[in-house]
């Protein structure tokens, strides 16, 4: 197999542990959120939410991206 096939999962892999690992922390904040929607606490958490949002997305289309590199360069 190839290098770029590997970084490929290991890409997908590390990303995929690192969210799952966030997500509580980020319930934990939007639920904080919810009860408590005033306040600079809340902004920044509500900042940091959203952050892990686009993070989350930025993760996903590079990983579509690389998966589909991947299929060009074996069966093209």
């Amino acid at each position: 197999m190839n290098l770029l096939l590997w970084m490929t999962i290991g890409f997908i892999l590390i990303g995929f542990i690192i969210l799952t690992s966030m997500k509580t922390k980020m319930e934990d904040k939007l639920a904080y959120l919810t009860s408590n929607s005033e306040g600079r606490e809340s902004s920044i958490k509500a900042k940091s939410i959203i952050l892990w949002i686009a993070s989350a997305t930025a993760w996903g289309i590079v990983s579509i991206i690389l998966i589909l590199w991947c299929f060009h360069n074996h069966f093209g």
